[in-house]
């Protein structure tokens, strides 16, 4: 049987990936993963009641169960979710955001940019989804093509006109959002990241363009697409947008966002004024401009709010109600995230800065640690590390990243895995030696466990120092090994600042 022959039948059925979770007449699709190929559960898929398997090579099946073999599961997958949840995302005004730094403040901006218009936005990446009041848990910043094409459903049943997504660059190798319709695709910056699944900068840059060179694209072919052409919003300081640019740039309609009072690009920030508490800037697209006081802090940000209203624009909204609307935005979960005392009152003033954020790129931390110095009136104290089971190449830029721009470096652990902690640890601190060889100079304490460090950094720092704990942000765990542990670095400062005032 043809593939399209024998895809287009099942497209009604109830689609399963998990074979312990086959009920009696699903599809069950096998795909490859890094830790488990589908492949080997059909078995029990069709003992739990499979009428179908898609697989990406032949297979002996019981009389009665069909079998579709396809050249990519992950694209069929996708394909078949699309249809079978009756294609979502044509009711909703889509954008996607990529790039390694930046999606996920950038979805919430645009969220409340779209908002703010009176349109009704779902939010989905790595803090989970959320729309108004609900919110949805999620394992992956952008869900497999399944549970995205159901998530768009639930979405757009809840009444949502509209959906920002991060779009990662698993996601778009791994085909989980080619069913998507985008409207707006946006990208924010291209680091070092990631390159444990992709292997070189130049295949990550490449699957990151997938989204505005064959997703954005194939949504403005669609033939039942009743939507206008989409548009594409880059960030011209970026050196892998100009590249993509200067060559043979598929997308009509792209506005170019970037900072400074001389840029040419379409959508700027002039007259940036940046302080520890918010960032003014003039926004300016065509002959329209409006101030803005951005209350989320660093130049970075500049940069997402630029991407984010560069969105707004491509959808039709005027510059005031874009600006209005990034002011309005206080913080970010785990994103440059106060923990404070205000309830200890006066004591609290006797008490450091502490910032929690997500960064854990070479580019993430050094963004941070520039962010905090303009307000620091004392020392900028970092406490950071690498994750376990994936990009080694970026630990030690890392380590040479916070060197440079930290004074006080507590070198711990973030989300250790399979590997050994302190051989982790090891690589991270081979860039701060070096960065120290060139001139760097600053105090280095190394302490495996996490807690134990934000304790000692938290206890070491003078009222006037800022403390930073990068790398996890948001999360609620620690992934050692196997086991995922509670664990929350804004938990454990606050109980920190807590016993400095035993």
């Amino acid at each position: 049987m043809t593939e399209d022959a024998g895809v287009k039948p099942l497209t009604q059925r109830r689609i399963a990936v998990d074979s312990r979770r086959v009920t009696p007449g699903d599809v069950f699709v096998c795909l490859r993963g890094a830790r488990a190929d589908g492949h080997d559960f059909v078995a029990e898929a069709v003992r739990r009641g499979a009428a179908a398997v898609v697989s990406e090579r032949p297979l002996v099946l019981p009389t009665g169960v069909e079998s579709i073999v396809v050249e990519n599961a992950h694209t069929t997958l996708s394909s078949l979710a699309a249809a079978y949840f009756d294609q979502p995302s044509r009711a909703l005004r889509c954008i996607g955001i990529t790039g390694t730094n930046g999606k996920t403040t950038t979805t919430y901006l645009v969220q409340a940019v779209l908002e703010e218009a009176g349109v009704p936005c779902a939010a989905i990446g790595t803090l989970g989804a959320h729309l108004a009041d609900r919110s949805w848990a999620l394992e992956n910043t952008t869900p497999l093509a399944l549970e995205l094409q159901e998530l768009l459903a639930e979405v757009r049943a809840a009444g949502a006109r509209a959906v920002v997504m991060e779009v990662s660059s698993h996601a778009l190798a791994l085909h989980r959002a080619d069913d998507v319709e985008f409207d707006v695709a946006a990208f924010t910056n291209l680091t070092q990241d990631h390159l444990d699944f992709h292997g070189t900068l130049e295949a990550y840059a490449a699957a990151k363009r997938v989204l505005f060179t064959e997703l954005l694209a194939r949504s403005a072919r669609q033939s039942e697409r009743v939507k206008a052409p989409g548009s594409a919003v880059l960030n011209a300081d970026d050196a892998t947008a100009r590249d993509w640019l200067a060559d043979a740039w598929p997308v009509a309609r792209t506005l170019r966002y970037a900072i400074g009072d001389e840029s040419d690009a379409d959508v700027r920030a002039e007259h940036v004024e940046v302080n520890a508490e918010q960032t003014r800037f003039v926004l300016r697209h065509a002959a329209a401009a409006a101030p803005v006081a951005l209350r989320l802090p660093g130049r970075f940000n500049v940069a997402n709010a630029l991407c984010a209203a560069g969105c707004g624009i491509a959808l039709g909204l005027d510059l005031a109600t874009i600006a209005r609307s990034l002011e309005r935005v206080r913080d970010v979960p785990g994103r440059m995230m106060s923990v404070r005392l205000p309830e200890r009152g006066a004591g609290a003033r006797t008490l450091p800065a502490v910032i929690v954020d997500y960064a854990h790129t070479p580019d993430g931390i050094a963004n941070v640690l520039e962010a905090v110095r303009p307000g620091a009136r004392g020392r900028v104290i970092v406490v950071f590390g690498a994750g376990g089971d994936r990009d080694r190449g970026k630990r030690p830029l890392m380590g040479a990243a916070a060197a440079r721009r930290a004074d006080v470096l507590y070198v711990t652990s973030d989300n250790p895995r399979s590997e050994d902690p302190r051989r982790i640890l090891d690589e991270v601190l081979e860039g701060v030696t070096l960065a120290q060889t060139h001139g760097a100079s600053c105090e280095v304490h190394v302490e495996p466990d996490r807690a134990a460090a934000i304790g000692a950094a938290v206890a070491a720092a003078a009222p006037a120092d800022v403390v930073v704990i990068a790398g996890k942000g948001h999360e609620e765990y620690q992934i050692v090994g196997a086991e995922r542990r509670p664990f929350s670095d804004a938990a454990v400062a606050r109980a920190a600042l807590e016993e400095r005032l035993q």
